[in-house]
């Protein structure tokens, strides 16, 4: 059984973060592990508190999971601060990993930051170089680029000039496009657009947790990135339409949905 691991923050609900990661593992068929990097108290309605776990313990998780399962791809998540992000690059560098996936996440669909200002240089020059793939919405592109994007060519615009900074291939999520949904992949020098429509459901938490972690999947299984962004997109775009509603906020996603694998 192939398997992936997912380094990230806890979501007690359910909605996002490592849950939401082993559940879309889990539901691709594969074996799922977690590493946690930050306890956060949050729900649907937003983030309350959050406790970051010591450095030296992300690693001795790290550790107990590559000395033991060595995962086939890894997804990354919410890291918080300088002193994690260094030490999963580090010990993701003396371990060899593959198939990396980065979902750089910096702040909360409410609004808090998830990602400390200090920590976002240390974000581009320890993890990018590592990462087969990283996956911004239109804010984060947009922290790194340094320019606001509103449009499809503002999306290509950013898809390359982030790409150079990782293994070569980056994807500029379209989800907070007015009219559409449509997300842009930048792999082997190339633009790839993948177009969907808006559907109609509010409840959205944990998209980027989802799409991340469904990648990975396609990765460990040794599907190309290409396909596995397109498999993970359709696989997203079921969860979302499947139109669960939970909770008093941004609900989460059903993730156990039939879908065309």
């Amino acid at each position: 059984m192939k398997t992936v691991l997912a380094i990230a923050g806890t979501d007690p609900t359910g909605g996002a973060g490592i849950q939401t990661d082993l559940k879309t593992i889990e539901a691709y068929g594969l074996y799922g592990m977690a590493v946690i990097t930050v306890v956060i108290a949050q729900n649907t309605t937003g983030v309350f508190d959050m406790q970051p776990v010591s450095a030296a313990l992300v690693a001795k998780q790290i550790d107990c999971v590559f000395e033991d399962i060595r995962p086939d791809s890894v997804k990354l998540g919410m890291l918080y601060d300088t002193n994690i992000i260094r030490t999963v690059a580090e010990r993701l560098r003396a371990y060899h990993a593959e198939n990396i996936v980065l979902d750089p996440v910096m702040l909360s669909s409410s609004g808090s930051a998830l990602l400390r200002p200090d920590a976002a240089k240390t974000l581009l020059d320890e993890l990018f170089p590592l990462c087969a793939l990283v996956t911004p919405n239109l804010q984060e592109a947009a922290a790194i680029c340094g320019h606001t994007i509103r449009s499809r060519a503002d999306m290509e615009q950013a898809a390359q000039a982030i790409a150079p900074l990782t293994q070569g291939s980056v994807m500029v999520k379209g989800g907070h496009l007015r009219d559409c949904a449509d997300d842009l992949l930048f792999a082997d020098g190339q633009l790839h657009w993948l177009s969907a429509p808006r559907i109609d459901n509010p409840n959205t938490h944990g998209t980027g947790c989802t799409l991340s972690s469904a990648i990975a999947c396609g990765l460990a299984q040794g599907i190309p990135l290409a396909d596995s962004v397109k498999r993970a997109k359709r696989y997203l775009t079921a969860c979302i339409r499947y139109g669960l509603a939970l909770g008093h906020g941004s609900g989460p996603l059903q993730h156990k949905v039939d879908w065309d694998k």
